[in-house]
């Protein structure tokens, strides 16, 4: 089963997109029945997570919770690569670059405050996640 990548353009340096709607979306076009699939994101510098979709505040603390864990310039010494984007590669590492979702009856199977996001670390760019379904 062909599942088209998806495209998301994403516009600040940091930010958490929802793309819950678009995977299921997708997921529902492509006829899915039940089984799991992976959410993947092909960027070093961008990740997966699935994480509460309710308050808008949350996504605010998880950025600022990784910029204060890993903020742009090393507290001591300092980042080599030349890119000056090393916080961003730091950050998709620590956050992963794919989660699993279980799928019931063609639906993404989350709780009631879980939703999908690309986690942009070195916008903004134009980023492609791939949906891999696995029939139960």
């Amino acid at each position: 089963m062909h599942i088209p990548r998806l495209e998301i353009a994403t516009g600040a340096r940091t930010e958490l997109v929802d793309i819950t709607d678009r995977v299921s979306r997708a997921l529902r076009q492509a006829g899915a029945a039940s089984g799991a699939l992976l959410v993947f994101s092909p960027h070093t510098t961008a990740g997966i997570a699935i994480q509460e979709n309710a308050d808008p505040d949350v996504r605010h603390d998880l950025l600022l919770a990784l910029e204060n864990a890993v903020p742009a310039r090393a507290a001591r010494g300092a980042y080599r690569h030349a890119e000056g984007n090393t916080d961003a590669h730091v950050k998709s590492a620590l956050v992963g670059t794919s989660q699993w979702v279980p799928v019931e009856d063609g639906r993404l199977v989350l709780g009631t405050w879980q939703g999908i996001y690309l986690c942009e670390f070195d916008g903004p760019r134009q980023r492609h996640v791939y949906l891999t379904f696995v029939p139960a």
